[in-house]
């Protein structure tokens, strides 16, 4: 009799296919959910770098490069122009103040000194011409007068006389009525002397005045010609070291030309460059330090450029207190400067991530090992390190590389 044979209905082929079909499900479930943020991704731990977030002084600063400068400079330029005769300095020298540099020849200075100064010779002769013509006139004048008053005197007696002698018949009326008439003429010339004195005097003031002044604006002018070939011998202003005096013998300088410069090194100023980011945030009397051989020196903005050329600003800062010795013009110095005071809050290290997140989020290491993106929150930040405002606590350790290789994924699995 023919046995049933029953057919399976799970054969070893089925089964085959089934997992196959299982696991490109599964592989396409993972490689899609490799592409959406919530995917995880396998990391190599040792190449990340990582902080523990903590409690500590926070101060922001930013740091800026400064160049060392004289404190002051002065511009030295010829006052006259002239050729250069001598040079009694070298470029780099020390110099104090009031010594000769260079010295000067200038022909028209000369004659115009020596034109004005025969002025003036010629002007005081006239004036002593003058002076001896008016006093010769007083005299005359003052003897007139004396002899006006002597025929007064002797006609008022005579006119007196010959009155008396007119009672007793011995003189006509006549004769002394023309004796009045003269005596009157006498008093009456007499007066207009006098007026004639007095105005004399005030026009001989006047005139006298007016000649002075003429002979002190000459002679002020005579001093501004010797000033001016004194000035053919360049002087230093100021003690310090000469620099860019690069005149040569024989040479003819223009007036107002810039010989050379002198600079004060009696103490120096450091001019930083500032990010233009910045200029609402920086004001005079704030505070930078910088080391310099092994010892931390402090400055203070003096002077604020509002000019902002390629991107930077500048401020010119002054020591508080003493300044290196061995500091020398033009170097470099690293300055760090202060934008707030020290203060207490939690830290975060800078890191290339803020690059990729914008200080939005970061990854943070869970109890398994593993990195979780999280939402976060920074502040102010300064070279070291970013302020935490919310998102973190003391003591979670963050990845603080790069985020460029994880994409979006929400954990990353650290091997």
């Amino acid at each position: 009799m023919d046995q049933k044979i029953e057919k399976r209905t799970w054969t070893w082929q089925r089964i085959a296919i089934l997992l196959i079909g299982l696991g490109a499900a599964a592989w396409l479930a993972t490689a899609l959910l490799r592409d959406t943020g919530g995917a995880k991704l396998n990391v190599a731990s040792e190449r990340l770098l990582l902080d523990t977030v903590r409690r500590g002084e926070f101060q922001e600063f930013i740091p800026v490069t400064g160049i060392a400068l004289p404190i002051r400079n002065v511009v030295l330029a010829a006052n006259e122009g002239g050729k250069v005769e001598e040079r009694f300095v070298e470029d780099g020298a020390m110099v104090t103040a009031g010594q000769a540099i260079l010295r000067l020849s200038n022909t028209d200075l000369q004659l115009n000194y020596l034109n004005q100064e025969g002025s003036i010779v010629n002007q005081i002769n006239q004036i002593q011409n003058m002076s001896l013509l008016r006093d010769q006139q007083s005299l005359n004048l003052r003897e007139t007068l004396l002899d006006i008053e002597y025929r007064i005197g002797l006609t008022g007696q005579r006119l007196q006389r010959n009155k008396t002698l007119q009672q007793g018949g011995a003189v006509s009326k006549v004769e002394v009525d023309e004796m009045q008439e003269d005596y009157n003429n006498l008093l009456r010339r007499k007066s207009l002397l006098l007026k004639t004195i007095q105005k004399d005097s005030l026009s001989a003031l006047i005139q006298e005045r007016q000649m002075e002044n003429s002979l002190d604006l000459m002679r002020r002018n005579l001093d501004i010609a010797k000033q001016s070939l004194e000035n053919l011998v360049v002087k230093a202003p100021i003690e310090g070291q000469l620099s860019g005096l690069n005149t040569e013998l024989g040479e003819s300088i223009s007036r107002g030309v810039q010989i050379a410069q002198i600079d004060d090194l009696s103490n120096f100023k450091i001019r930083v460059r500032i990010d233009e980011f910045y200029i609402s945030r920086v004001f005079p009397d704030q505070v930078g330090t910088f080391t310099f051989a092994g010892k931390q020196y402090t400055l203070k903005i003096k002077k604020i450029y509002p000019q902002v050329v390629g991107g930077n600003f500048e401020a010119d800062m002054l020591f508080v207190g003493e300044f290196p010795a061995a500091i020398k013009r033009g170097q470099t110095l690293s300055v760090k400067l202060e934008l707030s005071a020290e203060e207490q809050a939690t830290l975060l290290a800078r890191g290339g991530f803020y690059q990729k997140t914008a200080g939005r989020w970061v990854y943070v290491l869970n109890k398994e090992g593993n990195a979780v993106k999280k939402s976060v929150q920074l502040g102010r930040q300064n070279p070291n390190f970013y302020e935490v405002l919310s998102g973190l606590q003391p003591g979670d350790v963050v990845i603080t590389s790069g985020y460029d290789a994880f994409g979006d994924k929400d954990v990353l699995l650290l091997k």
